[in-house]
């Protein structure tokens, strides 16, 4: 069974790439064993939506702002490893 793969979807235009990267890295490192990818991909203007396979995650648009990498880490832990604690990030 393939690992999920994530999608960070970014404005360019914007400079939205250092965010994208750093929660991209932070993902990486919390979920190890559990992501088979993180991708970055440039998209249209104001764009910065987060993706689980084919599960939307977090839409700027919609919810406005940027999320808190807390908030990210648990929804991404909701959708992939429900079980799993993540210490600091549930408190």
């Amino acid at each position: 069974m393939a690992k999920p793969r994530v999608r960070i979807l970014y404005c360019p235009g914007c400079r939205w790439l250092p965010r994208a990267a750093w929660q991209a890295q932070e993902l990486l490192t919390t979920f190890e064993r559990e992501l088979g990818e993180v991708a970055l991909v440039p998209a249209a203007r104001g764009t910065y939506e987060v993706w689980v396979d084919e599960r939307r995650l977090f839409s700027r648009a919609e919810e406005g702002g940027f999320p808190e990498l807390k908030l990210l880490k648990q929804r991404l832990r909701d959708e992939i490893a429900p079980a799993r604690d993540l210490g600091h990030s549930d408190r």
